[in-house]
Parts: C-alpha cells; sequence; structure tokens
C-alpha cells in the first residue's frame, strides 16, 4: 500500500493480509512462468484494495470501500499512476507482437480462497476462457488433460470458480484482438498451496507450466 493513501486504510489489517487485499502465490508463479517459458511479464505489486487491475474503468468493485474514502483527485491520481500502466503496456505488448504475425497466448495469475462465504471451493485449479473463442477452448482442454497426466488427483476445473468471460481484462482484450490472434487464459490456483506445503506448491508450479508448454508445443 503506498504510503501517500494509508490513511484511508486505518484498520484495513486484516482485510489488506486476506484473499481481499491481494492473490497469495500468483506472482512467484507468474515470475516462473515468464522464465521458464522465455515470456514477457507485466504484474503489479499494490494491492486490489487500493483499485482492482482486473477490472474495467466503469466497474462498481474498481475501487474498495476503503478507497472510495479518498477525495476524487487522489482516485484520479491511483488511476493514473497504477491503473491505466499497467492495463496500457499489457494492451500495447499484445498490439506489437501481433504486428509481428502469428498468435499471442496471454496467461494472466490469479489465485483464490479456498472457502467463500462458509462454502468451500472445489477445485485445485481453474482454468478460465470464453466458450465462445475456439482456442481458448482447445488450449484449456490441452492444459486440462497435460496437468491431469501429470498430476492424476489434481481437480483441475474449467470455468471455475469464476467464469471465463466475466469483467476482466482478458474479456477486455478480446475486444480489441479477434479470436484467431488472442488467446487469453485466466489462470486460478487454490490459495492452500501457496499457504501450504512449500514443496506441494514448487510441485504444483512446475506441472503448470509443464502442462502449459506442452498445450502450446
Amino acid at each position: 500500500m503506498p504510503a501517500r493513501y494509508r490513511q484511508a486504510f486505518a484498520g484495513a489489517g486484516p482485510a489488506l493480509a486476506s484473499h481481499r487485499g491481494h492473490d497469495p502465490g500468483a506472482l512467484v508463479l507468474a515470475r516462473e512462468l515468464a522464465r521458464r517459458l522465455h515470456a514477457p511479464l507485466y504484474f503489479a505489486t499494490t494491492s486490489r484494495l487500493l483499485i482492482e487491475l482486473n477490472r474495467s474503468p466503469d466497474h462498481p468493485a474498481l475501487f474498495s470501500r476503503y478507497s472510495r474514502r479518498l477525495p476524487a483527485a487522489a482516485r484520479q491520481e491511483i488511476r493514473r499512476r497504477y491503473y491505466e500502466p499497467y492495463r496500457r503496456a499489457v494492451e500495447e505488448h499484445v498490439r506489437s507482437a501481433l504486428r509481428r504475425g502469428g498468435r499471442i497466448v496471454h496467461v494472466s495469475s490469479h489465485s483464490f480462497t479456498p472457502r467463500l462465504k462458509g462454502r468451500v471451493r472445489e477445485a485445485d485449479v481453474g482454468l478460465l476462457f470464453d466458450p465462445r473463442r475456439a482456442g481458448e477452448v482447445a488450449l484449456g482442454e490441452r492444459w486440462r488433460q497435460a496437468l491431469q497426466q501429470l498430476q492424476p488427483r489434481l481437480r483441475v476445473r474449467r470455468n471455475y470458480p469464476y467464469r471465463g468471460w466475466a469483467d476482466g481484462l482478458t474479456t477486455y482484450l478480446r475486444t480489441r484482438f479477434g479470436e484467431r490472434s488472442y488467446v487469453g487464459i485466466e489462470l486460478e490456483v487454490n490459495q492452500k498451496f501457496p499457504r501450504g506445503d512449500p514443496a506441494r506448491w514448487r510441485s504444483l508450479r512446475r506441472s503448470l507450466i509443464d502442462g502449459l508448454k506442452a498445450a502450446v508445443g
């Protein structure tokens, strides 16, 4: 949380440390994906309770109940300083890469809380995509199959615990790039792994990366 905005987050410590404040494990996984696949990485380290980078500009949850306490000028500053540069950098990279030809596979790394509102999430890994886009359907299924071969007991579900066509950066990018050129997958990992046994978490990361390499190969 940038120091200049901390006053609005007085008493928000538990929320900031929870899944409401950040995605545990998502950046560790994204860095390993980028390194092993020799891919560019775009990421942010500000809390989603400051501004939710994976939401559209007019989404009601763009700002949290804490950041909505800030004056309008401060919220505009947050948009300019954190939100717009991140979103613009990803979109410009996709556009630049597509000018060189071929197809872009964009993996957006996230994690989800094992239990929400008293209900247990029945998955270890979620692969989110738009079922109307054949390339995303095909890649999601190949990745799922590869993961099941690597770890047969792993519970891998498609478009769970969220819908891949709901509001998000990949959904926005689909409005900018056609399905023949852009394939966007949101990867969701159960937070019990990054919060649990380190060896099991390393094994899952390895399988996710090996599975993706097999799926795109």
